[in-house]
């Protein structure tokens, strides 16, 4: 596209002005020409000056979740290989089931700055204020049978901890299934849907949502942010919205070709070292029935082993689960 030729042009001359000679030639198109692709840009956010005899700078660029910025130095082969963005949706997770079932490749992601219908696990709202978080869902096509969903979840969550602490300072952990944690504040949340035959996934949308520059006043309660996190500890603000959903991009596709290269064995061993999970006192809601249990192991398909009063153990594949001490 032209717009991202020319945006790319004005990137590597960070420190410099370029003529408008200079960008005709790259993009074999009139001055006039120019002048609205540079129009066009600045109505996206960018900050681009233009001197007569100089030519244009690109002043700042913005922390939108845009497929230009979202694809420039992005370090993945999948993930990412189509970027769809919008201001405002209804839920990302619902873009991308349709945009998979007609057929849209593997790594496909879709942003928006805003949800109206946010989703969270079991039908739950996931709170989504403008351009407070990243709101985000890729379409996957594992080799996987339907019962084996809760991987991806678990595999969605290690990579996402594990960016945000490559981002930030704070050391984060995952509380089973899909929570991340600060303090047993929730940062982020994951929803996995599918569309399956009998014996295997056709595909799989996984839904991400993080908590970057949100208030704490348009969060629910139990909730925080990445910002709010790091200014009670002294740290950044403002954070780049951008810069972390490259990294969650890159670390997810790490670890979906170490599951296909090695199995799901080493996921679940870098999930045990990012939980706290294990060996917690924990209550379990399941099926109108709540009883607290000690958080045991997880099973090799992902599941939360649990042992109960009476010593047995159980296998927990679905409902809520919170940590008492």
């Amino acid at each position: 596209m032209l717009d991202e030729k020319i945006l790319n042009v004005l990137r590597h001359n960070r420190d410099s002005y370029v003529s408008g000679e200079e960008l005709c030639k790259l993009a074999g198109i009139s001055r006039a020409a120019i002048w609205k692709h540079i129009e066009k840009l600045r109505l996206e956010g960018y900050d681009i000056e233009a001197l007569p005899h100089l030519g244009y700078k690109l002043v700042a660029i913005p922390d939108s979740l845009i497929p230009s910025e979202i694809k420039w130095k992005l370090k993945t082969k999948v993930f990412g290989i189509n970027v769809v963005s919008y201001r405002k949706v209804d839920s990302t997770n619902n873009i991308a089931y349709e945009l998979a079932e007609k057929g849209m490749k593997e790594g496909t992601v879709i942003l928006a700055d805003e949800q109206l219908k946010g989703k969270g696990r079991h039908g739950r709202h996931w709170s989504s204020p403008s351009r407070g978080g990243i709101y985000m869902s890729c379409i996957l096509r594992p080799s996987i049978a339907p019962n084996q969903i809760s991987k991806i979840t678990l595999l969605a969550a290690i990579a996402v901890a594990q960016a945000i602490r490559d981002f930030s300072s704070l050391e984060v952990t995952i509380k089973w299934p899909n929570d991340i944690m600060m303090d047993r504040k929730k940062l982020c949340g994951i929803l996995t849907e599918m569309k399956a035959e009998q014996d295997s996934a056709d595909f799989v949308v996984l839904g991400i949502g993080i908590n970057v520059n949100s208030s704490i006043k348009h969060l629910p309660k139990g909730a925080s942010s990445i910002m709010e996190e790091l200014r009670h500890r002294g740290g950044k603000v403002n954070l780049s919205r951008v810069d972390l959903a490259r990294r969650v991009l890159e670390r997810l596709e790490e670890y979906y070709n170490l599951m296909k290269s090695e199995g799901f064995g080493p996921i679940i061993d870098i999930w045990k070292d990012l939980s706290v999970m294990i060996g917690s006192r924990v209550k379990v809601s399941l099926h109108g029935k709540t009883f607290e249990a000690l958080a045991h192991d997880i099973d090799p398909d992902g599941a939360l082993v649990v042992r109960t009063e009476s010593g047995v153990l159980e296998k927990i594949s679905s409902g809520d689960v919170a940590v008492i001490r």
